[in-house]
């Protein structure tokens, strides 16, 4: 067994910070080091103490003076979408239909799917995102192509074919049994192998009849371990459309409810107009609400109510809705959800962003004892920040006299140019996804 010693400055969460002083909340070390083995990390700490842990062969991998922390996690975007970023758009609906139900029809080529999957994943390493939640087309041919290149990469990915048979172009409906036999044949496939967990995805109400929603709610009570992803009160169009499809239901969230689909693996994307008996279900069911600040401000849905949905007990996460949103970077997403905050009256301190990115997003993923973290006994998936990867970062650092600081100036102007090296599983790929392309 051949173990790699990481050294750097480390950084890790233990709980979610409560003001920017909540010193308690994180473990630094200034020269610090991890021990990994076996894609897993066995030891944290300074550098001196963990370096006398080390026995039998090991390599030292000197990242010192960068940041090492957790692999970013991104809990709510659509694989086949990338090609849709930057799409011109009046709003949700309209961009839809212009042009992400013609872009998704793309993948019932399952050679199409395969190149996408590839391109994904090589963008998800540069960015340093080493885990996601990813929607997939309606093919269960795009869901294949997702998981065999996460199984091939060795990451841990949540995803699932989207079920939908109504409110969009005929090639891209299934039908309920269709849905729930691609769906259940596809958890038998892919649950479980290598690090893949899939996600049962109906893609949101509108697109999804009651006959499917039974469907839905049926494989959910037969695989009450796997997660539900879907979305939620993201426009007001969207949700006027939404009622008058359910009418008999006391508003969106009742219609997931009333199906059986609420619980702390459901994944609410958006969720910006939620009423008060929504926001009190969710906070007592433990259901997330995924917030999408740079697709929300980009297709000019609304503003998330984060200290409002705290304070109910709401469980958040934060993600990039690629491709409704603008940019794969987290660092990029968390700058846009500070502004989301901003407009709110609210405020985002840095210590409470990189939480969100890691552990905060594992736990809302209910993966924290596996990801987000840097515990010994956690899987190795990391990412090394350089915090002057660009002329005006390094001129601004030259002012940076706190951790805090530094970690804002990364999330206001970092992006992948930051992102020094991704470790999946203890394996660094940055550098060998980007020698493959030149």
């Amino acid at each position: 067994m051949t173990q790699k010693l990481l050294r750097g400055r480390v950084l890790s969460f233990n709980e979610r910070p409560q003001s920017i002083d909540d010193h308690g909340a994180y473990q630094y070390f200034e020269d610090g080091a991890l021990l990994l083995a076996d894609g897993r990390i066995t030891a944290m700490g300074d550098y001196s103490d963990v370096a006398i842990k080390a026995s039998g062969e090991f390599e030292v991998i000197d990242h010192h003076p960068f940041l090492i922390l957790p692999g970013f996690i991104d809990p709510h975007l659509h694989f086949v979408q990338m090609q849709v970023v930057a799409s011109y758009a009046a709003n949700l609906l309209e961009w839809l239909n212009t042009y992400t139900f013609v872009e998704e029809q793309r993948f019932a080529d399952p050679d199409h799917g395969a190149r996408i999957a590839g391109e994904f994943f090589d963008t998800m390493i540069r960015f340093g995102t080493t885990t996601a939640a990813a929607y997939c087309s309606v093919h269960a041919a795009s869901a294949d192509a997702y998981f065999a290149e996460a199984e091939r990469r060795n990451m841990l990915m949540l995803g699932g074919k989207c079920m939908m048979d109504r409110n969009c172009p005929e090639p891209l409906r299934d039908t309920p049994q269709q849905g729930y036999d691609e769906t259940k044949a596809l958890i038998e496939k892919w649950h479980g192998r290598g690090r893949n967990h899939y996600a049962i995805t109906p893609r949101f109400a509108i697109t999804s009849s009651p006959e499917q929603m039974e469907m839905v709610g049926a494989l959910a009570a037969e695989h009450p371990d796997l997660h539900i992803q879907t979305h939620l009160s993201e426009n007001d169009a969207e949700i006027a459309f939404t009622r008058e499809l359910f009418p008999d239901q006391p508003d969106y969230l009742g219609i997931y409810e009333h199906y059986g689909l609420l619980g702390p693996k459901s994944l609410m994307g958006h969720a910006i107009h939620l009423e008060p008996r929504e926001i009190a279900r969710m906070a007592e069911t433990r259901t997330v609400a995924v917030s999408c600040p740079t697709s929300n401000l980009f297709l000019g849905s609304g503003l998330f109510d984060h200290d409002g949905l705290q304070a109910a007990g709401v469980p958040i996460a934060v993600a990039t809705d690629i491709g409704g949103g603008t940019s794969f970077s987290m660092l990029k997403t968390m700058d846009e959800f500070y502004k989301v905050l901003q407009l709110k009256g609210q405020r985002l301190n840095p210590l409470l962003s990189f939480y969100r990115m890691t552990r905060g997003n594992a736990e809302a993923l209910s993966l924290a004892d596996r990801i987000g973290s840097l515990n010994a006994g956690t899987d190795a998936d990391l990412v090394v920040l350089n915090s002057r990867a660009t002329p005006e970062m390094a001129l601004k650092m030259r002012r940076v006299e706190h951790l805090a600081e530094e970690l804002f100036l990364l999330q206001t102007l970092g992006d992948d140019r930051a992102v020094v090296e991704t470790y999946v599983a203890g394996e660094a790929l940055k550098r060998e996804v980007e020698e493959a392309r030149t």
